[in-house]
Order: C-alpha cells, then structure tokens, then sequence
C-alpha cells in the first residue's frame, strides 16, 4: 500500500501519492519514456526515404508525411492538457503509451495493402500519443526537483531520448532499408511493382517489435509507484489558475514560437538527412549506408544533452542557448554553401548544437508558471507542430534544390539566439507549488 499523500510546499493540501526523498529512481523511470518517443520518432527518418521510394513520391509529398506527425501535436496538445489536470500525470503516461500501440499496430495493415493514406492515419495516431506523453513527463520532471536545477535535470533525461533517436537509424537502417531493394539500390534507381509491394511490406516487423515494447511499458508505468499530484491539489490549482494569465509570461509567450520554430529546423535536418547526403556532390552512398550517418547526427545530441545537462550546473541555461543557437547557425550555412565530405559533416554536426534546445526553452518556458504550468507546458508541447511546416521546405526543396532549402534552417537559427537573449527573460514569475520532495 502506498503511503499517504504529502502536502505541496506552501499550500497545505495533498500534493503527491507518494513520499519522494529522493526523486532520481522516478527520473530513472521517465528516461524510459524519454527513450521510446525518441526512438519512434526518428523511426521516421529511415521511413520516409523508404515510402518515397515506395509510393515514387516528391519531396514535398514525403515531407507532408511527416507533416502529418506533427499536426498531430497542434490537434492533441491542449487536450492532453485537459486530461492530466483529470486523471493525473501517471494514468496519462499509461495512455500516452497505449495510443501510440495502437498506431504502430495499425502500420501492420498500411504496409499489407499498401496504402499511402491508411500510412498517415496510423502515424497520426502515434504522434498524438507522443504528444499525451510529453506534455506529461517534460513537465513532470521540470518539478520533480529543485526549480534552480530544472534544465539540467530535463537535459539529462532528454540525453536518454537522444540514445533512443541516435539507435533508431541503425533499427530502421537494417530491418527497413537493408530489408528492401530501395534501400539498398543506387540514388535514382527504378522499382518494379513488385519489388515496391514487397518494400512496403518490410515494415511490419519493426512496429510489431515497437508495438509489444509499448505495450510492455505501459504495464510497468501502470503498476509503477510513480508520485502524482492528487486529484484535491488538482482542483486548488484550477482554482488558483484563474487569478492568472499564461499571457504576462513572457518567456512562454515567445518560447511557444521558439518551440515552433526550432522544430521546423531540426525536423527539417533529420527527415532530408538521409536524401541530401546520398546526393552525387556530398557523399554519393546509398540510403542504407547514409542511415549510419544518421546514427552520427543523433548521437551528436545525445552528447550535447549529457554535456549541457552539466554545464547547465555553473552556465546559465539562456547563455548555453545563445552560445548553441549561433554554433547551429554557422555549420547550417556551411551544409548550404559547400559540397562533399565538407557539406556533409556540417549537417551531421548539427545535431551538438540542436542538442540543448528543445529542452533547454522548454524550462525556460515554464519558468515561473507555478499553477499554470500544466497549461503552459500543453501549448509549447503544441508548438511541437512547428515540425509539419518542413512539408514548405520539401517544396522548396522541389523547386530549388534541396542543399538550397536549408536556408530555412539557418533563419530558424537566428530566432532562437533571439529568444535566449531577451524572449527567454521571465515576467510576472508566480512561486511554484508543484515541487516533489
């Protein structure tokens, strides 16, 4: 039997379904979480390749694909909001995980058709069920511990999404593309119908893979003892809520755009990754061989979250963001104006740069919500749906080459060294009550 209910700091009502002295086995828990949605997510990266070939789609119709994924943000966010206010922080994660089950078992009978649009309906359902999980444990861990400390300890924890993303090329690279004649052929090669019906049928392994691990996890969280804020601190913030408004926060009203925007950028970089570095003038290697780059991109960000997890210790977060944002913004330019091994490795280290930032405005943004936290952590998990505009960069990849549309990239740079500057400067802080100790 767990024990009683603790009280907030500083309110007097329950706050938690369990004591939490020491809040870093619950961390090790979320990683988990962290490591899945990250894992799905980049599951992409290899897939879209593939269903270009699959389906002989433009760049514009394989972007719209992913595009779809991060509508899938826009539509579930502020309603996964809604719900974690009702049944609580664990009970949602337990959700999360089993719509996204749902959806990956659905890429079972997209693939046995095939269907390019059964394809979409299936990814959209994932998507929200990573969009119900985030909006759950990105806040749930920025409060679990002391505020000073809240975006080197999401840092960390997202390091372990980032091993997720960094193994994911390699899954995708050989039970995918190494397991279909597209993936392995030459850029610019020719399908038969056949050989894209069997191509398209070599997905199924991997999600029912994905699908039993989803599964499994949702029992382990479901009979977990994770702490929740009980349902009475629940309503005593609702009621606290209304004396506030999320619009006087600064740093949540810029930093939803900054989410926005910088997913645009990295989206971008990974989904045409594998496409732009197969390309004659870069590295001219096939999309099974340049998923192993991928893996390289990836780990990148593994290592800059471990890395600015601790530098965050002695750095300021807003300071890190601005050093990350102008580093990003040069080695884009460089993918953009130079060719070969050069071009290449530029994009590849992107990925150190980009590292920090999803996480790194994410606690800038909810810095100071106190009650609002919950609504404020919905709408930059919305803006999450900044990823479904790289479709504009797939058109102007069509019609102006794709090293050239990662210019987009660069300029989504420049506002999040914007953001760290000034955007990311709190106003209006209100004193948290959701802090576990």
């Amino acid at each position: 039997m767990p024990p009683a209910p603790i009280s907030q700091p500083g309110t007097g009502h329950p706050a938690v379904s369990a004591v939490v002295n020491n809040y870093r086995p619950v961390l090790a828990l979320l990683a988990s979480l962290f490591f899945i949605w990250g894992f799905i997510t980049v599951i992409n990266n290899t897939l879209l390749p593939h269903l270009r070939s699959v389906f002989d789609l433009t760049y514009a119709q394989t972007t719209l694909i992913e595009s779809v994924w991060f509508i899938a943000y826009l539509v579930a966010s502020v309603p996964s909001a809604k719900l974690i206010e009702r049944i609580g922080y664990r009970r949602a994660m337990v959700a999360g995980l089993l719509t996204m089950a749902v959806g990956s078992l659905m890429m079972v009978p997209a693939a046995r058709i095939p269907s390019y649009e059964v394809t979409l309906v299936a990814l959209f359902i994932v998507a929200a069920g990573i969009a119900l999980l985030q909006v759950a444990a990105n806040p749930y861990v920025a409060v679990v511990g002391p505020p000073e400390t809240a975006s080197s300890r999401l840092n960390l924890v997202q390091a372990c999404n980032s091993a997720g993303t960094t193994l994911a090329p390699l899954f995708g690279g050989y039970l995918i593309l190494g397991r279909s004649t597209g993936g392995t052929a030459e850029a610019g090669a020719t399908l038969t119908a056949a050989e894209r019906l069997a191509d398209a049928q070599s997905v199924q392994l991997p999600y029912l893979i994905v699908a039993a691990v989803l599964l499994v996890l949702a029992f382990v969280i479901a009979r977990s003892r994770l702490p929740d804020i009980s349902a009475t601190a629940r309503r005593a913030d609702a009621e606290e809520r209304k004396k506030h408004s999320l619009w006087k926060h600064r740093n949540l009203v810029f930093g939803v755009p900054a989410i926005f925007i910088y997913l645009i950028a990295e989206i971008g970089v990974a989904n045409l990754f594998i496409n732009f570095i197969s390309q004659p003038d870069i590295a001219a290697v096939t999309h099974e061989q340049a998923s192993n780059y991928l893996f390289l991109l990836w780990g990148g960000m593994m290592v800059g979250r471990v890395g600015g997890g601790y530098l965050m210790r002695w750095i300021k977060a807003e300071n890190l963001l601005a050093v990350a944002s102008i580093g990003a913004f040069l080695v884009m330019m460089a993918a953009v104006l130079l060719d070969g091994p050069v071009a290449m490795w530029a994009l590849i280290s992107v990925g150190l740069f980009h590292s920090i930032m999803f996480p790194t405005i994410f606690t800038l943004g909810i810095r100071g919500l106190g009650p609002l936290t919950e609504e404020g952590a919905g709408l930059l998990i919305m803006a999450i749906g900044g990823g479904a505009l790289v479709y504009f960069q797939g058109m102007l990849a069509d019609a102006y080459g794709l090293q050239t549309s990662f210019l987009l990239t660069a300029a989504c740079e420049l506002y999040v060294l914007f953001y760290a500057l000034w955007g990311a400067k709190p106003t209006a802080a209100i004193a948290s009550g959701h802090r576990l100790d």
